[in-house]
């Protein structure tokens, strides 16, 4: 790369690509230019990074040479068709979709957990993980290095931002509905997700389990490079709007103490533990993660059943630390290649 730095943002109108250009903005990332791309519909929207506004170009249009980094966040279909030439072209491509997740030759790369993978990308993609397997694996990392995890038990409750913005609005008007005595219309959804819980995030695979709850099996192995790990997951959608919470259950080889748990978790990066037992002595998804960058870890206890199982709530913000930030850390470090 040259000492300016040219970075393109697919999918900059959709949620992700908002939170993308605030905290490249909050973090001063040192791009000399910025260009916005959406489809046909969007093009010629304007977005704000900073202080500054962009004009949104046509993606179908878009020629990738002199790219430096491009973003991708506006879909699998969409990553599949654009990102490999905008690899082709010379840009390195992070891609926040599950298009390139499983193939063996793009690193999946959660920044706190496996920043070594980044430098082996021979096709010019890294893939962003899962937002509920990122979160999980900053906490798990720590334990998994130093006491060896063998199961994980996880059960998600995330929230609607994760299937996007009009998720989000067919949140808000059923809620308004309901409270306005009117009967809600499921559209994005099922059925009605206002007042309710859907034990489905995604479609159903072949064994019962969601293509969701697989990718949190496939993404730990991957990301932990460690196939022996069990992972056995149930993903509920709730209505919040932002963040989303696992109650994980794990068994590791050697026991750990919940003391020696708060201890461990306490001085890793991304991880910020909130675990003391009182009304209020653990994080929700609103009053701590929504709008921030940590993974949030409590109700940290010993499995009572089980002699080497450790219990654990975990709570982040999916879409900045799911999905948006973990992308630029890693732009960080692919820039960091060239001092």
């Amino acid at each position: 790369m040259s000492k300016s730095l040219k970075i393109a943002m697919v999918g900059a109108t959709g949620a992700v690509g908002e939170a993308l250009l605030e905290i490249l903005a909050e973090r001063k990332f040192p791009f000399t230019e910025l260009i916005p791309l959406a489809s046909e519909r969007s093009a010629g929207d304007m977005v704000r990074c900073g202080e500054r506004s962009y004009t949104v170009r046509e993606l179908s249009k878009f020629d990738f040479a002199g790219v430096d980094i491009a973003f991708f966040s506006a879909g699998g279909s969409v990553s599949a068709e654009h990102a490999p030439r905008a690899a082709a072209a010379g840009a390195v491509v992070i891609d926040n979709t599950s298009h390139f997740r499983r193939d063996v030759d793009v690193p999946l790369v959660v920044s706190e957990v496996n920043p070594e993978a980044i430098r082996n990308r021979p096709r010019g993609i890294i893939a962003n993980p899962n937002c509920s397997t990122m979160q999980m694996l900053v906490a798990l990392a720590p334990i998994h290095r130093e006491y060896g995890i063998t199961r994980i038990n996880v059960a998600t409750y995330q929230s609607v931002s994760g299937a996007g913005r009009s998720a989000m609005e067919e949140l808000g008007r059923q809620t308004a509905a309901m409270l306005a005595f009117q009967d809600p219309e499921p559209q994005r959804f099922p059925v009605q997700i206002a007042f309710n819980l859907i034990p489905q995030i995604d479609d159903f695979t072949d064994n019962g389990y969601t293509k969701e709850e697989m990718k949190l099996v496939w993404e730990t192995r991957k990301i932990l490079g460690d196939d022996s790990i069990e992972v056995n997951p149930t993903a509920v959608r709730v209505p919040v709007f932002y963040g989303h919470s696992e109650a994980v259950h794990i068994e590791t080889r050697d026991k750990i103490s919940a003391a020696a748990a708060r201890e461990l978790l306490g001085r890793s990066p991304g991880v910020v533990v909130v675990d003391e037992r009182i009304a209020g002595g653990y994080p929700t998804p609103v009053t701590h993660a929504a709008g921030k960058d940590p993974v949030f870890v409590g109700r940290i206890r010993e499995d009572i059943s089980h002699p080497r199982g450790l219990n654990l709530w975990i709570v982040s913000d999916n879409i900045r630390k799911g999905a948006a930030l973990n992308a630029v850390q890693i732009a960080e470090r692919v820039l960091a290649e060239r001092d």
